[in-house]
Formats: structure tokens, sequence, C-alpha cells
């Protein structure tokens, strides 16, 4: 266990080193033009736009540029905004949407796992029955329509018909203006989370040791929760971290169709923008994310099933 762990951070490590660089690097490509604001561009002259580029040491060659990037990097330090939010920490610029994001994404997926777990199982009990049809119809319905369309359904019925607020308000009616987004949230989630807990279930049912379950005597009830739903969860359960932890990232296409001001925007805007430390910290940010929730979904699997090993005896797999 602890030798897989040091593996894992290890490999962790250099993934995110290796997009970092990566990102660094062609940022750095783009034309230095990009450095400055179209009435920069139109009032300094060749020396002072040379003279401003030198501050920021962006004439300095490439490597001496990388190093001072990741020295910076293990420090913590990631610099100022100079477009986004002239002037302010990236961190705390970074770390006033992450607020709103998590909040927004932790209720959408808290509400998602639990319907959409609910509706894989009623589905496995109701198998090729009406519940299951219409499951199915459902999970197809919003995988089928344009998340623009069924966002703008949302919108319409719930501002027009419900009185929800369509714009996201983090001063007034702050829990009302968030039901319209969760909403949106959630729609796709709850079919995914259906249809993989129906899909776990259904290949369980069909498991010798359910047969000899049946034939001990242990009724329907019992089969379903202490064995076919502990163990369809298993695979379930190990992408759920990282789940949690992609909702600190927000939703593009959701945060910009209700004007939240969370991440899901955040990192087009700093590309848009040519805001050099916003773009490379928030890579690393995600890049973090993503290998953290997938380290983080093979701990919480061995957990719930001890049964799983992730090192055999000759080494880490």
């Amino acid at each position: 266990m602890v030798k897989y762990t040091l593996k894992r951070l290890l490999h962790g490590i250099i993934t995110v080193f290796i997009i970092a660089t990566v990102v660094f690097l062609l940022m750095r490509m783009l034309p230095t033009d990009y450095f400055f604001t179209e009435e920069q561009l139109m009032k300094f002259t060749d020396q002072q736009k040379e003279a401003a580029l030198n501050a920021a040491g962006l004439l300095d060659p490439i490597t001496e540029q990388l190093g001072r990037f990741y020295l910076n990097t293990v420090k913590g330090d990631f610099g100022i905004s100079r477009r986004l939010q002239a002037g302010q920490p990236v961190v705390k610029v970074i770390g006033q949407k992450v607020a709103i994001s998590t909040k927004l994404g932790v209720v959408a997926l808290s509400i998602s796992l639990v319907l959409g777990v609910i509706m894989g199982i009623i589905q496995t009990v109701k198998k090729d029955k009406i519940p299951d049809h219409i499951g199915t119809a459902y999970t197809v319905f919003v995988n089928s329509v344009p998340h623009l369309v069924s966002y703008s359904l949302i919108l319409a019925f719930g501002s027009r018909v419900l009185n929800f607020p369509a714009i996201y308000s983090s001063r007034s009616h702050t829990i009302l203006s968030c039901v319209l987004p969760v909403t949106c949230l959630c729609l796709t989630s709850i079919a995914g989370y259906g249809l993989w807990t129906r899909r776990y279930m259904v290949d369980e049912l069909n498991k010798d040791y359910i047969k000899l379950a049946k034939v001990k005597g242990l009724s329907s009830r019992q089969i379903m929760v202490k064995h076919i739903l502990k163990n369809a969860f298993v695979p379930l359960a190990q992408y759920l971290p990282l789940s949690f932890l992609e909702t600190i990232g927000g939703s593009l296409l959701v945060e910009r169709f209700f004007s939240v001001p969370g991440m899901g925007p955040l990192l087009t805007d700093a590309i848009n923008r040519y805001d050099l430390n916003v773009v490379q910290t928030l890579v690393i940010f995600y890049a973090v994310i993503g290998v953290l929730g997938v380290f983080l979904g093979d701990i919480l699997m061995m957990i719930i099933d001890p049964r799983i090993k992730l090192a055999d005896r000759e080494g880490v797999r």
C-alpha cells in the first residue's frame, strides 16, 4: 500500500510537471503584442514596450524563465493577475471563484448521486417494466438533446412559470438563484449515475453467488442490499472523488448561462485576455485535481471492498 501510494504520487507529480511545462512554453510562443492592451499598443513606443517586457522577465532566456517558474511554483508564489483583476494575487482571484463553484457543485453532486442511484436501483428491481423504460427514456433524452436546448427549457420554465431568478446573485435571494443552475448541473449527472448503477447491478444479478444466495433462502431485499448494491457500488465509487474535485472547477456552460461568477469561465477569460499567471496557475490546478481524483478513487474503492488489492507480491500494478 505504501509503495503503491509513493509510486502513484511520483507519477502524479511528473504528470503535473509535464503539463505545466508544456503550457508555459506554449504561452511563451504567443506574440508579445498579446502582452499589451489595445490602448497600450497604440500609445507605447517600441522602447516602452521593450521596457515593459523586460520588467516582466519575458525577454530573459527561456531556460531562465522556466527555472524561475518552477521555483516560484514550488514556493507557492503564482504571481499577480495582470488583466482579469489587475494587481491582485492569482491565488486570491481563483479563491474567490472556487468558493462559488464548489457550493453549487457539491449541492448538485449530492442530489445527482442520491437520485441517480435510486433511479438505477428502481430500474434494476423493475427491469424491463414501465419504471425501467421511463428511466431509460430519460437517460436517452438528456444525452440526446443539446445542453443549450435543455438549459433554455429549464430557464424558461423555471423563471416564467415557477418565478425562480434567471440570474445568479450572491447578494439577494442567493438560495433561490441557485435552483436553476443546480438543476442544470444535475440533469445529465442523474442520468449518468442511474445508467451506471443499473448496468453494474444487472451484471451482478447474473453472477453465481446471487444464485447461491437465492438457494440459501435469502430474501430479494437482503440480496439486493447486502450483495448486489454493495458490489455494484464499488466501481461507481472509484469516480466519486474525481467527481467531487471536478465540482471545484465549475461548469463553463452552466456558469456562463446563468452568469455565475465561478471557476467555469475563468480559464477561457484568462486565455482570451492573455493573463499568463492566471492561465498557468489554473492549468496546474486542474492537473492536480485530475491526478488526485484518480488516486483517491482507487483508495476509496479499496476501502469499500478490502478484497481489492492495489499491489501484488512482485510490486505495484
